[in-house]
């Protein structure tokens, strides 16, 4: 009897180790599911306050750029605030579309530009994307930990087992994003 002691006590370390890691997989993706919801609810609170400024943008836009401020109106107005994450995207793309077109277009008054509600403005929405920007990239470290998890093995077995699945990141371009400009470098080394 004492010849299986052995194999006893090493069959129980493999069975401690095997349930040890399985609890902690688990809990990861408990962790990992939490921070989405916690990074979501960040992203949500600054897209609100995105949404909340627009009023007294149209309101300063109004008089310069009538027509641009009565389209973000009308978009603004079809925002819904989903809380599915896809179809809130979808909207604040929009949103932002409008609202990039707007500060484009105040660009060619400039009255408007120099006006300091307008500037305090834009410098309020700054920061507001730049709290977006902060909170997507919170909301994205999560779900890429999440998702590493789904996708690896073993912990996809626990991942099928309790249906975690994997999460889709956050993509939001900005109103106040500036695009890069195009660097053409073929046309200098033709001309040598």
């Amino acid at each position: 009897m004492s010849s299986i002691a052995p194999f006893i006590m090493i069959g129980s370390f493999i069975i401690f180790i095997a349930v040890t890691w399985y609890i902690k997989t688990y809990n990861k993706f408990i962790k990992y599911k939490n921070l989405i919801e916690e990074s979501w609810s960040g992203i949500d609170v600054a897209l609100k306050r995105r949404f909340n400024l627009i009023p007294n943008l149209i309101k300063t836009v109004e008089g310069y750029v009538k027509h641009e401020s009565e389209v973000l109106d009308k978009e603004s107005k079809r925002f819904t605030g989903t809380a599915d994450i896809p179809d809130r995207m979808k909207e604040e793309s929009r949103l932002s579309s409008s609202l990039h077109g707007l500060l484009a277009l105040a660009e060619n008054y400039p009255d408007l530009k120099a006006s300091k509600n307008f500037f305090s403005l834009q410098k309020t929405l700054n920061e507001i994307e730049q709290d977006i920007q902060e909170a997507r990239n919170r909301y994205n470290g999560s779900v890429r930990g999440l998702n590493t998890l789904v996708e690896s093995f073993p912990s996809k077995i626990i991942a099928d087992k309790y249906n975690f699945t994997k999460a889709n990141y956050f993509t939001l371009e900005l109103a106040t994003q500036r695009e890069m400009t195009n660097v053409d470098f073929t046309s200098s080394s033709n001309e040598q």
